[in-house]
């Protein structure tokens, strides 16, 4: 009997204290904020939490809510910061949204939409004149890579490569694991490597600023359309705060002036869906399922080579 009362008394220890650890997360007060945390990413201002300023600012006002926008020191932190709820509305790619869908159930929040579409691109771009032309070129050639958590700048190039029968970690001759778009597309102009993977969103913009010189450089591959990096929600959020996150991110179009929201990569967008299906979402990431922990590992170890 003893034994029964001790468990029940345990078992209700834990639910009090999952309950707490709940109710302990941020209500959006003044005195206790929105936690908003963000990938490292290629921005329009060269500061990912400015490029949302405007958004969440607007949010702020209209709903009395207060968010503290920081940005992540990479890709997992940014994960594990949404599911050790050290942050309660997470910024990321599609690939970083499902490991945190795993990990800790995380739940959709908004994608931003330009144009009726919510969708980016990934590519592999090279120096013109060398002998690339196709994808299958690049066995024997070298190539760099952003994050290994990065959708465009890693997984879905490296899918890419998989599907026209390529083993990244076997037939290339070198892989820059570079850590970010940037750091990917400045190995390619530098001439450390034959290739290199980026968003399209990154490509342009360094066109854009003078960085890639599109007469020297072209793109050898265009990824399948991808959904734009979606904003998160933690799970343990109050139900009626979540709704009214999404409510708010429905209409931010009518409450914040046109050419002042953005979306990834700093791109200037027209609104944002706050009902699109994360069945979409994670569907989208079937193709990506050949690039297994395997292949990451591998890839890694290539990268680790001198």
């Amino acid at each position: 009997m003893k034994l029964k009362v001790l468990t029940i008394m345990m078992v209700l220890s834990c639910l009090m204290a999952i309950t707490a650890i709940a109710g302990d997360l941020p209500d959006g007060s003044n005195g206790n904020p929105l936690r908003v945390l963000m990938v490292p990413a290629d921005t329009g201002s060269g500061d990912i939490t400015e490029d949302y300023k405007p958004v969440f600012d607007a949010i702020g006002k209209k709903y009395n809510l207060n968010f503290k926008v920081m940005a992540g020191e990479s890709y997992a932190a940014v994960v594990q910061g949404l599911c050790n709820d050290q942050a309660d509305i997470a910024w990321f790619g599609p690939v970083t949204f499902g490991e945190a869908r795993e990990l800790c159930n995380a739940e959709l929040l908004a994608v931003d939409v330009k144009k009726g579409k919510s969708v980016y691109y990934s590519g592999i771009y090279t120096r013109k004149g060398n002998g690339l032309k196709k994808l299958k070129d690049l066995k024997g050639h070298s190539l760099a890579v952003g994050s290994t958590h990065s959708t465009s700048s890693f997984n879905y190039p490296v899918a890419m490569m998989i599907a026209e029968g390529i083993d990244p970690a076997r037939d290339l001759k070198k892989i820059i694991v570079a850590g970010s778009h940037t750091n990917s597309i400045a190995a390619l102009r530098e001439g450390r490597v034959d290739a290199c993977a980026a968003s399209f969103n990154s490509w342009e913009k360094a066109i854009k600023k003078g960085i890639i010189d599109p007469k020297e450089f072209k793109v050898l591959a265009k990824s399948e359309p991808i959904p734009n990096p979606p904003l998160s929600m933690n799970k343990k959020l109050d139900a009626g705060l979540k709704a009214t996150l999404k409510e708010a991110f429905n209409s931010i179009h009518t409450i914040v002036p046109a050419g002042k929201i953005r979306g990834y990569g700093g791109k200037k967008v027209d609104r944002y869906d706050a009902d699109y299906p994360v069945e979409k979402m994670l569907s989208a990431l079937t193709k990506l399922s050949a690039v297994t922990p395997k292949v990451k590992e591998a890839i890694v170890e290539k990268a680790g080579e001198r």
